[in-house]
């Protein structure tokens, strides 16, 4: 099935992922609404549609606001006359530790990420149930969001929220046709660039050079451009059973991420005290604790020295 007659928007899609996935549903014949702050890289990124045959316009302008996502969708109907698709892929990174992240590292990456992505589907989806014919939110997540990473508090916070209102909306969308997903994907952009343990793939990227296998096949690690055709999958028809799932992808894997469920359920009459945890907790519950973060392999020799 192709995306002839669909129409996209794409948030933050001047460069890196949010640029393969417009030009990926461009090629599959949807019609796109480019994004960013960068009014050169918004402006390049429509050149790059337009000279493999696709349509597409820009909106220069930073998420977060209702104002912008007003723009956003109203420049996708004004120019192409529906919206079918949207993709919440605008982001910046704040990282610090918790004791040194100030207010304005917080409130920034939130509001990009968590109320960019709150504000552009809600427009999104007022105006796909008006035209009552169904429609595709895609929500971008990450790995930090399901696992947590050192000095990403915020990031963290905004990428889990995401995933908590994708789910939400799959429940509350479901009569109008309207599916939600979050795609978690695992990239060399730059965001990834400045990982140490990514360093030989990011290279290889950058010479245009293919990746090792062990990046691709071992870590889930590839390239913008192989997280584009899972986005521009469940922008299609195919994919109209498929909601509120989490995704990963990267390199040569695909995952599906679990909902959160109950590691272990224990019961005590009377209920669990104090004196009780203190006794039960090392024989019952420790075992179940879950581990935090995300554990890579070491690297192999030709990589760089090893790294848990």
């Amino acid at each position: 099935m192709s995306l002839v007659g669909k129409v996209a928007i794409v948030t933050g899609s001047g460069r890196g992922l949010g640029l393969s996935y417009a030009q990926e549903l461009a090629r599959r014949g949807a019609s796109v609404v480019v994004n960013d702050v960068d009014a050169e890289a918004a402006a390049d990124a429509v050149a790059a549609v337009q000279t493999s045959g696709g349509r597409a316009v820009a909106v220069v302008a930073p998420v977060g606001p209702t104002q912008t996502a007003k723009e956003l969708v109203s420049t996708a109907v004004a120019h192409f006359g529906r919206l079918d698709i949207l993709v919440t892929n605008a982001g910046v990174l704040r990282d610090t530790v918790l004791w040194k992240m100030s207010d304005d590292d917080f409130d920034t990456v939130v509001n990009v990420h968590l109320r960019g992505t709150f504000t552009t589907a809600r427009e999104a989806v007022q105006q796909m149930r008006q035209a009552g014919e169904g429609g595709r939110i895609i929500c971008i997540g990450s790995p930090t969001g399901q696992r947590g990473n050192f000095g990403q508090t915020n990031y963290a916070a905004a990428k889990a929220g995401i995933v908590g209102m994708v789910r939400t909306w799959a429940l509350e969308l479901t009569r109008a046709g309207i599916t939600a997903n979050a795609v978690v994907p695992v990239a060399a952009t730059a965001m990834t660039a400045t990982v140490p343990y990514f360093a030989a793939a990011v290279r290889a990227e950058a010479h245009g050079e293919p990746m090792p296998p062990f990046f691709r096949h071992e870590l889930g690690f590839g390239t913008a451009d192989d997280a584009a055709g899972l986005v521009a999958f469940l922008g299609s028809d195919a994919a109209a059973a498929v909601t509120g799932q989490v995704i990963g992808v990267g390199g040569d894997r695909l995952q599906i991420w679990t909902h959160p469920e109950a590691a272990l359920t224990a019961h005590r009459e009377g209920g669990w005290t104090y004196d009780a945890l203190l006794q039960a907790w090392p024989t019952t519950f420790s075992e179940a604790t879950q581990s935090v973060g995300e554990r890579f392999p070491d690297l192999p020799e030709e990589f760089g020295p090893a790294t848990s």
